[in-house]
């Protein structure tokens, strides 16, 4: 189910079938090092993660991650999304992509899109992001997209300090 398009860009829900995709994912370097290990080590383990988490909160929520995938060739090359913590009081944004589609401005498009739908469809007055202090890469992206760094904070499910980062919706 397509529920996003951009220009390149197709963003869709998640389902058990990404588990190969997933599991690249969630293991590669930077992921396991500005996001940290979801100990997904097999298809099992990666169609648990989409599972308990995206699937989760599509049920619970009516958003969550997405798959991203390339318009052309269908190609899967990140995920991007909106999540609900429940040690945030707002919803945040999320986004990981493959390093070999780093740079190519990927991430910029679906984050963009995402804020869109967030503002539009599911009418949020404020959505924030977090990110390691040292991500430089997310940080860069997350002011482009217009958030501005609020404050440092601490979160049980995200190991050690990050940076929040904010933006009312347009018009608030």
């Amino acid at each position: 189910m397509i529920i996003l398009e951009t220009e390149r860009l197709l963003l869709r829900r998640l389902a058990a079938n990404d588990a190969a995709f997933i599991l690249e994912l969630l293991n590669e370097p930077a992921f396991l090092e500005n996001i940290g290990d979801r100990g997904a080590r097999t298809l099992a383990d990666a169609r648990r993660y989409i599972a308990k988490g995206p699937v989760a909160s599509y049920r619970r929520f009516g958003f969550g991650l997405f798959l991203v995938e390339l318009k052309d060739s269908g190609a899967p090359i990140g995920i991007c999304g909106l999540l609900k913590r429940e040690s945030l009081a707002d919803v945040d944004i999320g986004f990981a992509f493959l390093r070999k589609y780093w740079s190519q401005g990927y991430a910029r498009e679906s984050a963009a899109a995402v804020l869109h739908y967030g503002w539009t469809k599911l009418r949020l007055k404020r959505i924030v992001a977090i990110t390691k202090p040292t991500n430089q890469a997310s940080i860069a992206l997350l002011e482009k997209l217009g958030l501005r760094f609020e404050k440092i904070i601490a979160l049980p499910d995200h190991g050690g300090e990050n940076k929040l980062f904010t933006v009312s919706a347009p018009g608030c």
